[in-house]
């Protein structure tokens, strides 16, 4: 009976183990910089949020939960979907979008991308268990019966999904539009979209804060 529950218990936290590995990741930022020759002499006051994907419904919902994110600064957010027509599958001519940055009275633009998707996965080997003497054993052959059996977990496959997303931020006011800040995130397992770009863009806009960014 107590090899049984000693089992029981350890397939019950070998069980747990797995779970957490799957849902205990969700996104972090891998890497942030802004730029310390850019001085910001005023706040910005208008920023475009735009997402560059070929899936226009995505690239939409991306840009705008970045707005509703970024407007949680104070700072006035227009979503890329709003201004700028990009049928799914066509690109955006460049031209097209600097006079759409200019009549809309745009000052920056934070603009996200995917850079890559990893698909990984790993076998997790079993591990075996001696379980310790309990007091009441007090005779050879009831601690040798109690110790010698092995309890083993089997191993298992651990599928992991990596979506590496790369954000800048730039200030368009004038010029060429120069490089205020950049980040890259990863994002593990997103299983629902929405909740995914949720998170991301809380994390990001909230390291744009935290770098000095806005």
């Amino acid at each position: 009976m107590v090899r049984f529950w000693c089992r029981r218990i350890l397939v019950g936290v070998s069980l747990l183990f797995v779970v957490m590995s799957a849902v205990g990741k969700s996104s972090k930022v891998v890497m942030s910089w802004k730029n310390p020759a850019y001085v910001r002499t005023q706040p910005f006051s208008r920023v475009l949020a735009l997402g560059l994907s070929d899936k226009a419904k995505i690239r939409a919902d991306f840009e705008d939960a970045l707005a509703g994110q970024l407007a949680d600064t104070g700072v006035e957010t227009i979503p890329g979907n709003t201004i700028l027509l990009r049928p799914e599958g066509t690109h955006l001519d460049l031209q097209y979008l600097k006079t759409q940055v200019r009549e809309n009275k745009l000052d920056a633009v934070a603009v996200s991308r995917l850079i890559k998707v990893d698909n990984t996965v790993t076998y997790v080997p079993g591990t075996a268990y001696v379980p310790p003497p309990l007091p009441y054993y007090g005779t050879f052959y009831g601690y040798y019966g109690a110790v010698y059996p092995m309890v083993y977990t089997p191993g298992y496959l651990k599928e992991e999904k990596k979506v590496r997303i790369e954000t800048n931020l730039y200030v368009v006011s004038s010029g060429e539009g120069e490089l205020v800040w950049t980040g890259i995130t990863d994002t593990f397992n997103p299983t629902d979209v929405n909740k995914a770009i949720d998170r991301l863009v809380k994390l990001v806009v909230k390291q744009m804060r935290s770098d000095g960014a806005f």
